[in-house]
């Protein structure tokens, strides 16, 4: 009888705001280590941030129905299901892409919650209010300024950092999907983020939160876990002194290489 092989391919989703240029380390990293690695961006996100800040209009353009689409055929195509890591909004869509079906785990970092999570700390409230101050910008491409950026997705980094990280991987988002993120819940029937908390096929899932995550801070974390009521695995993990985008601070490695363990050591058979 054979021994049923590990995954040995990892799918890593970005989250918005950023490309999947913003795991370039971690793509890096995981070749090193043997694993065949995709970074699959939305549709029409497939040119590089220059030119996504020249010309927003793809983001304007996009929805999430069309990015769990895309998304499901990528991993759809693989010859065997693989690991899906995914942050902040990329969080979500792991955990739709796990409750369809897809995937041996998923990690979820600092993940945007699925739908029926209120929790709404202050500080996300802060960050976001850029977005949500203009009612116009729902059917804009809609960007941080540097300062912005910093309190939101960097406040554990210098100005300087912060500003390099900002030129290297910062985009606009849509304004669209992240209205609709916030109405979701007051809306009657399932939204485009909904999933099946009570769904005892999906695949395991972890969270991992950074502690002093502005955007997506550890009690939105937790509060998303404990909607799942099924018997498929969920745990979390929060790291201590980690921000937003936690992939790039110093120490991402040993993130990178507790999420790989943990989805390789609880994948689906």
């Amino acid at each position: 009888m054979s021994t049923p092989s590990k995954p040995d391919t990892i799918v890593l989703i970005h989250g918005f705001w950023v490309t999947p240029r913003s795991w370039e380390e971690w793509i890096a990293h995981y070749e090193r280590a043997g694993y065949k690695v995709l970074a699959p961006a939305y549709p029409g996100f497939e040119v590089e941030v220059e030119a996504l800040n020249d010309d927003p209009s793809p983001i304007e353009k996009v929805t999430v129905p069309a990015i769990v689409e895309h998304l499901s055929k990528v991993v759809g195509e693989l010859e065997s299901p693989p690991i899906l890591i995914g942050h902040s909004a990329g969080g979500t869509f792991v955990q739709i892409l796990l409750d369809r079906g897809y995937g041996a785990a998923g990690v979820a970092i600092n993940s945007a919650p699925t739908e029926g999570v209120r929790t709404a700390p202050l500080s996300q409230i802060k960050s976001l209010l850029p977005v949500y101050k203009n009612p116009g910008n729902r059917k804009r491409a809609v960007g941080f300024t540097p300062e912005q950026w910093h309190y939101t997705f960097t406040n554990t980094f210098s100005e300087e950092e912060s500003q390099a990280l900002y030129k290297r991987y910062a985009i606009p988002a849509s304004g669209s999907i992240l209205f609709g993120i916030v109405t979701a819940n007051f809306k009657p029937g399932h939204q485009d983020s909904w999933v099946d908390y009570k769904n005892d096929e999906r695949a395991p899932l972890l969270f991992i939160s950074g502690s002093e995550d502005h955007l997506m801070p550890p009690s939105v974390q937790r509060s998303n876990a404990k909607h799942y009521k099924s018997s498929a695995v969920t745990e979390v993990k929060e790291y201590e002194g980690k921000p937003h985008l936690l992939p790039a601070r110093d120490g991402w490695e040993e993130v990178a290489d507790y999420a790989l363990e943990w989805a390789v050591s609880h994948a689906k058979e």
